[in-house]
């Protein structure tokens, strides 16, 4: 049986998790949140007391870490719930760092490329449509301008009581973009045969209907 990915890419805090979650949802796929695996590997790394930004340490680590991701959108790392510590600022300044690292990258995607197998899957990310999953049926490239992702991430962070200023998350957004677009491996660039969705002045709802309408036109898939 042939399955149908959705790759949906773009820079940090561009809301992507959070429409893949809904398209999925609406869909009936299986929504895979490849950037919780590499915060969950992030968090791991910090927990050892090694750097992130020390790419053999980080490295050594891989055959230590397991992590799962469930239908509910949980994340576990070595059987342990760290949904919600994953998304704590000292996370969001480090996980580009490991995300940047070839050993870790291929080792998580072929977690990543396997669950792609099993069932229809929307898939978020940094590199999905031009690494992951680069025969995806359906690629898309959400973004948004610097300063409205960093309102959007303060007022998530602010929702979900994680403390923080305005001005640190658009100075670690910044930093994101930089870091990701220019690492050497699988950087974060927007695939050929993608469509681009600039959410800047979209609701969530309004980028939701309009991803819809492309796997519609994309794979005669119904919504619902």
């Amino acid at each position: 049986m042939s399955y149908i990915s959705v790759a949906i890419d773009g820079p940090a805090a561009a809301g992507k998790s959070t429409v893949a979650k809904k398209v999925a949802e609406i869909l009936g796929y299986t929504y895979i949140d490849t950037g919780a695996m590499y915060r969950a590997y992030t968090l791991y790394t910090i927990l050892k007391g090694i750097d992130p930004k020390d790419e053999e340490k980080s490295i050594s680590l891989i055959p230590e870490v397991h992590i799962t991701l469930t239908p509910d959108n949980k994340v576990f790392l070595n059987d342990e719930d760290v949904t919600f510590r994953i998304r704590q600022p000292d996370i969001n300044a480090n996980v580009s760092y490991i995300a940047s690292y070839k050993d870790i990258r291929l080792a998580l995607v072929e977690q990543q490329r396997a669950l792609a197998k099993t069932s229809n899957v929307v898939m978020d990310g940094r590199d999905i449509g031009t690494y992951v999953l680069p025969d995806a049926k359906v690629k898309i490239f959400q973004i948004a301008s610097v300063e409205t992702r960093a309102i959007r991430r303060y007022e998530e962070n602010m929702q979900k009581g994680i403390p923080c200023t305005l001005e640190d998350i658009e100075q670690d957004v910044r930093k994101r973009d930089y870091i990701d677009s220019h690492r050497e491996f699988a950087p974060l660039k927007a695939a050929s045969d993608s469509v681009l969705i600039d959410t800047s002045f979209m609701s969530v709802d309004e980028v939701v209907n309009e991803v819809l309408k492309i796997i519609k036109m994309k794979t005669g898939e119904q919504n619902g």
